[in-house]
């Protein structure tokens, strides 16, 4: 009998031991996957929710933790900032990238924010595409996760824009790869490899981006279901090489003279974020991340919104069809890490670089308050206003991203108090309609904001690379050499982005507060219980701590 009941006792007690811990999740995760998609509007998850895969996007809003509040704190939300934003967890005014390029008055010369010639791209000896992290000014998330465990974890990025894939990554990674518009492969930079790996060579192989330049981008669904967009043929589309409505034969408008190829043209298409999944995908296998205790990390960034953004603007079809195919990479991408990895073993985390707006032209023909800054000829009248003042002379050395370089060894010479030249620069300047708001070097260096408009200004500046004068155009508006989806002016629309993550101790949540994009790095350094980057600012949010 006694033997009987202890039978019955390991019957029952023991599959609900073993149930148990199989529900235990583990202590960390296995492999990281980052998603940051280039201009991707908050509300994009829900303006084509109708219209998307159950397991894609909507898998990870049905699944994850969203964060409907998430925001960039600072005022010039352009992509590479963004990128470094979310690897170091700081702002521009500490991790240094202010925008995509600056200019250097020692040198008189503008420098990309990513451009290192002390270095070679690896894949194609002839490119000029010489990058590295040498700019970013602190260490990244994947640094640190490098730095933990010795080198041992493996820290991957891929973009087709070389430098979102190394501002994603960082300084001590095995490896930012990127599209290469020369030759349809992908390369990286001999900052991290001095030959691509085999497996990197045998992708390139397959050609894919021939592939996909073989086809004919139509719309996904039919054209008649795109009611949340302008018509195809509008006044506000650039187009592809000048064209504008559905379909687009891209193996015509990919073919240049001699019959050779425009690989251009594929980031300006859906297919730039095909290849960049099918690229991602090839790389966890063949590196065999998330297949050891020792965690590993993966940044992808899918950048053809934001190029379709530029070339057709946010409301157009192109926009919507880009959203709707991103969403089926999103579901083989989530359907393979489930499989590949587990989702118990995998943590991904869901954002943008930036939010965007519509062009101005649209909304005024809508009847918004908007409008279009002329550069050019705001630089002249401010030369005519300055010659005027102090006298004929070279005062300004660049007048661009919102931002006024001022010639300093002129004014020095001059004898010139430098701080009321850049008071007379802006108070001329904030009369110009269109601009709402203006700053000077001298006030963001030498007094402290905590919010508002100057708190914002002040997180995008850096001392040695922003310029004399900083302005806010006011919403709406955008300067006329902007392209028709960004005007960088620290709006809602731009700075208001998705932040989901899935997977690992991840449960359903929805979380209203509001989270900077900066939370990020601390965020998962918190997770895996290591150093946060070495110039981090965010706050580890505890609404994203309080896991299952």
């Amino acid at each position: 009998m006694r033997y009987c009941l202890f039978l019955i006792i390991l019957f029952f007690v023991f599959p609900l031991k073993n149930s148990f811990a199989q529900r235990i999740p583990a202590e960390r995760p296995k492999l990281i996957v980052g998603i940051v998609v280039d201009q991707l509007r908050y509300d994009y998850l829900y303006r084509f929710m109708d219209k998307y895969e159950p397991n894609g996007l909507r898998r990870l809003m049905n699944e994850g933790l969203v964060c409907k509040n998430a925001h960039y704190d600072y005022m010039f939300s352009g992509a590479n900032s963004g990128y470094a934003t979310i690897s170091t967890g700081a702002n521009p005014s500490v991790h240094g990238i202010v925008s995509d390029e600056w200019y250097v008055g020692l040198s008189d010369k503008t420098e990309h924010c990513s451009r290192d010639e002390k270095y070679n791209c690896v894949g194609n000896n002839e490119s000029n595409e010489k990058h590295s992290a040498s700019k970013l000014m602190s260490s990244t998330f994947g640094d640190e996760l490098k730095l933990a465990w010795y080198k041992q974890p493996i820290v991957l990025s891929v973009s087709i824009d070389p430098s979102a894939s190394v501002m994603l990554s960082g300084h001590l990674v095995d490896g930012a790869y990127w599209f290469d518009v020369q030759t349809g492969t992908f390369v990286t930079s001999s900052a991290y490899k001095t030959t691509l790996p085999a497996w990197v060579t045998d992708f390139n192989k397959k050609k894919f981006a021939d592939s996909y330049l073989d086809k004919t981008w139509t719309t996904l669904l039919p054209d008649s279901t795109y009611v949340e967009s302008l018509a195809d043929n509008n006044s506000y589309e650039r187009g592809i090489r000048g064209q504008i409505t559905f379909p687009y034969d891209l193996k015509a408008l990919s073919t240049i003279a001699g019959g050779k190829r425009d690989y251009n043209i594929l980031r300006q298409t859906p297919m730039a974020d095909n290849i960049v999944k099918d690229f991602a995908i090839s790389a966890i296998v063949n590196e065999k991340m998330g297949k050891d205790d020792i965690p590993d990390y993966l940044c992808i960034n899918f950048c053809a919104t934001g190029a379709i953004g530029k070339q057709f603007g946010i409301a157009s079809r192109e926009m919507e069809d880009a959203c709707l195919r991103l969403d089926k990479e999103i579901k083989h991408l989530l359907d393979f890490l489930d499989s590949y990895v587990g989702k118990g073993n995998v943590l991904v985390y869901f954002t943008a670089a930036h939010g965007a707006t519509y062009p101005p032209k649209l909304m005024t023909d809508m009847g918004m308050p908007a409008g279009e800054f002329n550069l050019s000829l705001a630089n002249t009248l401010l030369k005519s206003f300055l010659n005027a003042t102090y006298g004929n002379g070279n005062w300004i050395k660049k007048f661009s991203d919102h931002q006024i370089y001022l010639n300093e060894s002129l004014i020095q010479d001059a004898k010139i108090d430098i701080a009321k030249f850049e008071s007379d620069v802006a108070g001329f300047l904030i009369q110009f309609a269109g601009v709402a708001n203006v700053a000077t070097a001298s006030m963001l260096q030498y007094s402290n904001y905590v919010d508002g408009v100057l708190a914002k200004m002040q997180n995008s500046y850096y001392q040695k690379r922003s310029g004399n004068i900083v302005y806010q155009l006011q919403p709406g508006w955008a300067e006329t050499t902007s392209n028709n989806s960004s005007s960088c002016t620290g709006y809602s629309y731009e700075t208001h982005v998705p932040l989901i993550f899935y997977g690992w101790r991840i449960s359903r949540k929805v979380v209203y507060d509001k989270i900077s994009i900066a939370d990020i790095a601390p965020t998962l350094s918190l997770f895996l219980n290591i150093a946060l980057p070495s110039g981090s600012e965010g706050k580890p949010a505890e609404s994203i701590l309080k896991l299952q």
